[in-house]
């Protein structure tokens, strides 16, 4: 990948490669139309614990991926500091999670709106959750095929959880096959996001396809520090390198 020159311009900028930043930026670069540039603070996902799936017990305190950040004293927890693990890597948290695949209920996007926040009911995000996915299931109603993202069952579950199900259905929870349909109560197995016994992060959904194409740049170890602004508008990142400080433009947006 080229060097990022100082003053560089772009069409587009993207601030934070994580589970968003990776899918805004790769599906901004599909046509090839616009130019993009995607910062990301941390480094490339190349550490082999980021992709096995049971890896994330090792980078889920590596300061070198993991940003590492603690609550504010909970009162109600007796004054206890909580960890927030947060990923500082390309993919984000979804490089450093544990891979459970779980959307949000329908009542809860169903509230945005209530509360005025227009185009993210559960009607009009289910087909954009849809077209990310490849489901091993297959498409149905509420889930797809063919997308970047994918989605697998527990290749081999083993008796405990069986047993917990079991105990959990017999003390009169319903059980519930699958955490993404209908209902998101209940008992039973989750789906993940691996595939092969690989983690499919974000970034693998998103920018792996996309590494060759020329309309896309993205630069690791640049921590946007802020956003430039002229006239109410904001034109360009400042961010910082092991090379220095440096600034971006962008033609159309700033995206974070």
């Amino acid at each position: 990948m080229a060097t990022l020159e100082d003053g560089a311009v772009f069409d587009f900028i993207v601030t934070g490669a994580g589970s968003a930043g990776c899918a805004v930026a790769g599906r901004l670069s599909e046509t090839g139309r616009y130019s993009v540039l995607l910062l990301e603070a941390g480094p490339k996902d190349t550490s082999p614990w980021i992709h096995i799936p049971l890896g994330f017990t090792k980078v889920f305190t590596d300061e070198k991926v993991n940003w590492k950040f603690e609550s504010e004293p909970v009162e109600a927890l007796n004054n206890r500091v909580l960890y927030q693990p947060r990923g500082k890597v390309l993919g984000g948290s979804s490089s450093i999670n544990g891979t459970i695949y779980m959307r949000g209920a329908a009542a809860d996007y169903d509230e945005w709106r209530q509360r005025g926040l227009e185009g993210w009911d559960w009607d009009s995000v289910l087909p954009f959750f849809k077209k990310a996915e490849d489901n091993e299931r297959g498409e149905d109603e509420l889930h797809g095929a063919g997308g970047p993202l994918r989605v697998s069952d527990i290749p081999h579950p083993w008796d405990l959880p069986n047993a917990m199900i079991a105990a959990a259905v017999e003390s009169g929870i319903p059980a519930n096959p699958d955490f993404n349909g209908p209902e998101q109560e209940g008992t039973g197995l989750f789906q993940f996001t691996a595939s092969k016994h690989q983690r499919w992060s974000s970034a693998r959904a998103y920018l792996k396809p996309a590494r060759n194409r020329k309309n896309l740049h993205v630069e690791t170890s640049a921590h946007a520090r802020r956003i430039l602004i002229e006239d109410g508008r904001a034109v360009g990142v400042e961010y910082q390198s092991p090379s220095g400080i440096h600034e971006v433009s962008a033609r159309h947006e700033v995206i974070v």
